[in-house]
């Protein structure tokens, strides 16, 4: 099969027979190989009844229903689970993605050898009170993903090669992050191509200001845990050694503070009276912390049923060939 097309949605039950059917003749006119594998999210609006009525007549759409509303993370990650397309393309439900930038982002897969292809909406229609927030969002992603050539990470309209959504794990919100993923898990080839912003047609927006700052709390934790995640006392060991050791040297510098003014005469003031000496004391408190946090966490990955598990790419096996020549 050329192309799995995976599209999560919630409450989007005006727009999917218009979608379907901009997808089916995208796709025929180009002489694809397709499914549609609609991801119900716990819809309200009656949008798993439209599904069932499109897949009666078009045996190429798929769909799963959640019971309930889960997220468009893990929306994805059935998705990805259930595609069986050489070229997996995701976009959202509410025709701000355009069907036809398919046959390009396939091209650009399948010819340009791109692991994935993010969508670039360059011309958006949306208020300054999303796009404003949204390229702080961006740049701040660019520089801690170190993808630097992706304008628009959160864009629904991707393709991935097959391997890709088969070796990563979407996950929370993780969803806006999935180029960073792709690029912990070894896809270092990530493309980019200027898409079309379609207008909202039905409906309105599922998320809120929120997402942004959860989007920023949830790139702190990738970047930890992709950085950190198999090494915990690289980070903790080191800080919190330093933190004792500043707090060490402090205390140190208080107690000899003190000692020279008592051997030169000079009036003094208890070491205990001094409002360093107990900051000296609760950086060395927090630094033993911070290093046996960072004991634990070693303990903790050493015993991790994925410790060894590392993605191979390909593998070369060669059986042994007797050449005839005697072993000494």
């Amino acid at each position: 099969m050329d192309i799995s097309v995976v599209v999560p949605l919630y409450n989007e039950a005006e727009s999917l027979p218009e979608l379907e059917q901009w997808i089916a003749r995208v796709m025929r006119d180009n002489g694809f190989s397709y499914e549609i594998i609609f991801v119900n999210d716990g819809s309200t609006d009656g949008s798993w009844e439209v599904i069932e009525r499109l897949a009666e007549a078009n045996p190429a759409v798929r769909g799963v229903c959640f019971r309930r509303n889960y997220g468009k993370s893990p929306a994805l990650n059935v998705g990805f689970a259930r595609s069986e397309g050489d070229v997996v393309i995701t976009m959202d439900a509410d025709l701000q993605d355009s069907p036809d930038e398919i046959p390009e982002l396939y091209r650009m897969i399948r010819e340009e050898g791109y692991d994935i292809v993010s969508g670039y909406k360059q011309k958006r229609y949306d208020p300054l009170s999303k796009t404003i927030p949204t390229k702080l969002f961006n740049a701040t992603a660019r520089r801690v993903s170190g993808i630097h050539n992706l304008h628009d990470f959160n864009c629904g309209l991707k393709a991935y090669r097959s391997k890709v959504v088969k070796h990563i794990e979407v996950y929370g919100d993780m969803h806006r992050y999935i180029p960073y993923l792709a690029k912990l898990a070894g896809f270092s080839r990530i493309g980019e191509k200027v898409v079309q912003h379609q207008a909202r047609k039905y409906g309105k927006t599922k998320f809120g200001l929120d997402r942004f700052v959860n989007g920023y709390l949830d790139l702190i934790t990738l970047w930890f845990t992709g950085k950190f995640g198999g090494k915990p006392m690289h980070f903790f060991g080191l800080v919190g050694s330093l933190m004792f050791l500043l707090g060490l040297v402090s205390t140190a510098i208080v107690g000899f503070t003190k000692l020279y003014h008592m051997h030169s005469g000079h009036p003094y003031t208890l070491v205990t009276d001094s409002p360093y000496f107990y900051l000296a004391l609760t950086l060395m408190l927090l630094g033993a912390q911070m290093f046996l946090a960072g004991f634990v966490g070693e303990l903790v990955a050493r015993n991790a049923p994925g410790r060894n598990h590392y993605e191979i790419d390909s593998e070369i096996k060669q059986a042994l060939k007797n050449t005839g020549h005697p072993h000494s």
